[in-house]
C-alpha cells in the first residue's frame, strides 16, 4: 500500500473516458489491498478531516455525532482489537444485527480487520437469521441495545439461547448521553456494551494478524424479506475495488458530502457511501437508524441538504418518489450534484417529477451482491432515457442467448454477464475443520457471473435492462417479458408503480396479470385494463386483469418483491375455481423460498366428496396445493 502519495483520480465523467481509464492495468493504480489500509490511508492523509456525521434520528438533525478519521481509525482499532480478545481470528465470522447509528460503523469495519462481518438484516424472521449466523459460523454477535431496537436484541438473545454463539455485544442509540441501563441476562452468552469491552483496548494499532487483498472480508445475505437468504462472499479485493470504481467519478471532489441512509447490512451502503467516500476522504452524513422509513426525515430533507452541503446521496426510486412532492420551500439545495439511484428500474415518471421539483439529476446504476454492489453506471454529461448507463472500469459486459450460452449482438435481449475484480467467489455453504465451503452454485462459469437478468447493450454500449430471468412469464411454453406490460403501464399519466406477474392459468400455465399504485382514485382498474391492451405491443402479453393496491411489495432495501403479487394471484384464481363448494371454508396462499403454495381449508363437516372434487379443481393449476380440514369449533 503507498501511504506518501495520494491515490491518482483519473477524469471519469464521460463514456469515452472508459478506455482511457482501461489502458492503466488496474494492478498499476496502487489501491490500497483492505477496507483497513483504506482507513489507515484516510487516517493519515486527512486526520482532522470529519469522517462521519451520524444524526440521532431525523428530527435530532442539528445535534449529530462527529467523527474524524483519525477518530474512526483508533476507534476501530480498539474494537477490532476487543474481538481479537474474544477469540476472532483471521477466518472467523462476527454477525452484525442492528439498524444503523454511529458504533454500527466501526463494529462493521472492525469486524473486518479482526476476522470476516457478516451483517444480517433485523427484519428476517429468526429463523433465516439463525440459518445466516449458523452457516457463517459466527460465535460473536454485535446487536442494537434494547432501547436502540428491542427486536433486534431479542432475535440476538435467541441465537445465543440456541447455543449458536458465545457473546452478545451491544451497540447504544447514537449520541445517547443518558445512563445506559443494565442489560438483560442472556442465557449461553457473555453480554457486554462493546464500548466497555473496547474500552481499555489499543487504540493505536491492531494486535491480531491484519487481513490480506485475497482474504474474506464479508458474507452479505441476498434476497427478499421470505425464504433463507443466500450468503455470498466478498473478498477485500472485490470490495476495495468495486470502491474506487465508484469513487472515481469526476462529479465529485474532495470536499464532497456524501448523505447515506440504507441499511449497512445492504452492500450498496456499504460500498457507495462508506467505503468509496473513505477512498477520497469525503465527509457523510449517516441518517438516524430508521433511515429511509423514517416519515419525518422527508420533512426536514432539504433543510438537512442545505445544513451540511450535501453533494450526493444513494436511494431507490420509491425514496425519490416520496420527496418529489416534498416542498424545498426555500431552501438552499444547490450543492446537490446529483442523486444516485439503483436497486430497481426507475420508472420516467418519478425521473421527471423529481428533476422538475428538485432541479438535481438522477444518476442511475445497475448491480447485485454476487458483483460486490455496482457494475454499470450512468453520466450526467450523456443522458440515456431507458439505459442504466455503462459497465465500470475495469469490468466487462456481455448478452447471451439463455439457452445456448451463445453471445447476441447489440440491440438483441438476451441473459446479462458481468466478469471483472468485482465478481464474488461464491455462496457460503458452510465450514469444516479446513475452512469456508463456498460455491457459485453455477452461478459463475470461466470468470462469468450470470446475473438472473435480461437487457441488451445498444450501439454504444449502454445497457438496458428488460426484466428478471425468472420473472418471466411463460404462456403456452410463448416467453413474455414482464417489462413489457409494466412499462406500458407506467406510461398512464394515473399510475406511479407497476408489476406484472404471471397468473395460474388451466389452459396456457400462466396468464399474465398486472398490480399497480395510482395517483388518481378516479382511474378505475378497467380504465387500466383498457389502456393496457391498446398500449401493450403484443396481444398475447396484455395483461387478463390490471389490479390497484396502496402499495406495491418491495424488500427492505426497496427493490420490487413479486413473490406475494404471485401468491395473490394464485390464490384469487384457486378461489375463483373453487366457488360453489359451500364447504370451501378459506383460501390462502404464502410465498417463501421462491415458491408459491397455496392452502384450501374445508369446514370440519366436509363429506369424502368435497374433497375429492376440491382436488379434481385445484388440479387443473400447476400450483401446489395443501388440502386442510377446519377444526371442531372453527368457522
Amino acid at each position: 500500500m503507498t501511504t506518501e502519495t495520494p491515490l491518482a483520480w483519473p477524469r471519469y465523467d464521460h463514456p469515452d473516458d472508459l478506455a482511457v481509464i482501461d489502458a492503466t492495468p488496474l494492478a498499476a493504480r496502487g489501491l490500497p489491498g483492505t477496507s483497513y489500509d483504506m482507513l489507515r490511508r484516510a487516517a493519515e492523509e486527512w486526520p482532522e478531516r470529519t469522517a462521519l456525521t451520524v444524526l440521532p434520528d431525523a428530527e435530532s438533525w442539528r445535534t449529530p455525532r462527529n467523527r474524524t478519521y483519525a477518530d474512526l481509525l483508533a476507534d476501530v482499532h480498539q474494537a477490532a482489537n476487543a474481538l481479537h480478545h474474544l477469540g476472532v481470528g483471521r477466518h472467523d465470522t462476527v454477525a452484525l444485527l442492528s439498524p444503523n447509528c454511529d458504533e454500527l460503523v466501526t463494529a462493521l469495519l472492525a469486524a473486518q480487520l479482526a476476522g470476516i462481518v457478516t451483517p444480517v438484516n433485523p427484519a428476517l424472521a429468526g429463523d433465516h437469521v439463525a440459518e445466516l449466523v449458523r452457516r457463517a459460523g459466527a460465535r460473536v454477535v454485535i446487536t442494537a441495545s434494547p432501547e436502540l431496537d428491542p427486536d433486534a436484541f431479542a432475535t440476538s438473545a435467541a441465537l445465543a439461547r440456541q447455543g449458536l454463539v458465545d457473546h452478545v455485544l451491544v451497540l447504544g442509540p447514537t449520541g445517547d448521553r443518558q445512563e445506559p441501563a443494565a442489560l438483560p441476562a442472556v442465557e449461553n452468552a457473555v453480554v457486554a456494551r462493546l464500548c466497555d469491552v473496547a474500552a481499555d483496548r489499543p487504540h493505536d494499532r491492531f494486535v491480531g494478524e491484519p487481513p490480506t487483498a485475497a482474504d474474506l472480508a464479508a458474507f452479505f445475505h441476498t434476497g427478499g424479506t421470505t425464504g433463507a437468504p443466500k450468503l455470498a462472499a466478498h473478498t477485500h479485493t472485490n470490495e476495495v475495488t468495486d470502491a474506487w470504481m465508484i469513487a472515481a467519478n469526476s462529479v465529485l471532489d474532495e470536499d464532497s458530502v456524501v448523505f447515506a441512509a440504507l441499511p449497512l447490512f445492504h452492500v450498496n451502503a456499504l460500498v457507495v457511501t462508506l467505503l468509496a467516500p473513505l477512498l477520497r476522504g469525503q465527509q457523510v452524513v449517516w441518517a438516524g437508524p430508521l433511515g429511509y422509513r423514517d416519515i419525518t426525515l422527508y420533512a426536514e430533507f432539504w433543510r438537512i441538504v442545505e445544513h451540511y452541503r450535501i453533494a450526493a446521496m444513494s436511494a431507490v426510486p420509491t425514496v425519490y418518489a416520496v420527496l418529489a412532492s416534498c416542498p424545498v420551500d426555500g431552501a438552499d439545495i444547490g450543492s446537490m450534484r446529483c442523486a444516485m439511484v439503483g436497486a430497481s428500474a426507475l420508472p420516467d415518471g418519478v425521473r421527471t417529477d423529481f428533476e422538475a421539483a428538485t432541479g438535481i439529476p438522477l444518476l442511475e446504476g445497475y448491480g447485485l451482491t454476487e458483483a460486490t454492489c455496482a457494475s454499470v453506471r450512468g453520466f450526467l454529461e450523456v443522458r440515456r432515457p431507458g439505459s442504466v448507463g455503462r459497465r465500470l472500469p475495469y469490468q466487462d459486459i456481455r448478452i447471451v442467448d439463455p439457452a445456448t450460452a451463445e453471445e447476441r449482438p447489440g440491440g438483441e435481449v438476451g441473459a446479462i454477464l458481468i466478469s471483472g475484480p468485482t465478481v464474488f467467489p461464491g455462496y457460503v455453504q458452510g465450514r469444516d475443520g479446513d475452512g469456508y465451503l463456498i460455491s457459485s452454485q453455477g452461478r459463475v462459469a470461466d470468470g462469468w457471473l450470470d446475473t438472473g437478468d435480461l437487457g441488451y447493450l445498444d450501439e454504444d454500449g449502454f445497457l438496458h435492462l428488460t426484466g428478471r430471468a425468472k420473472d418471466l412469464i411463460i404462456r403456452g411454453g410463448h416467453n413474455i417479458d414482464p417489462r413489457v406490460i409494466e412499462d406500458a403501464l407506467l406510461a398512464h399519466p394515473a399510475v406511479t408503480g407497476a408489476q406484472a406477474v404471471g397468473q395460474p392459468d388451466r389452459r396456457a400455465g400462466e396468464v399474465p396479470v398486472a398490480y399497480v399504485t395510482i395517483a388518481d382514485p378516479a382511474v378505475t382498474e378497467d380504465d387500466l385494463l383498457a389502456w393496457a391492451a391498446e398500449y401493450v405491443g403484443e396481444a398475447a402479453a396484455a395483461p387478463k386483469a390490471v389490479r390497484v393496491l396502496d402499495a406495491l411489495p418491495v424488500t427492505a432495501v426497496g427493490k420490487p418483491f413479486k413473490l406475494p403479487l404471485r401468491a395473490d394471484a394464485a390464490r384469487r384464481v384457486l378461489t375463483d375455481a373453487l366457488a360453489g363448494i359451500d364447504d370451501v371454508a378459506g383460501v390462502s396462499a404464502e410465498a417463501d423460498s421462491g415458491s408459491v403454495a397455496v392452502t384450501v381449508t374445508l369446514r370440519a363437516s366436509a363429506p369424502a366428496a368435497t374433497r375429492a372434487e376440491v382436488e379434481r379443481r385445484v388440479g387443473n393449476f400447476a400450483v401446489p396445493c395443501r388440502i386442510a380440514g377446519q377444526q371442531q369449533g372453527e368457522g
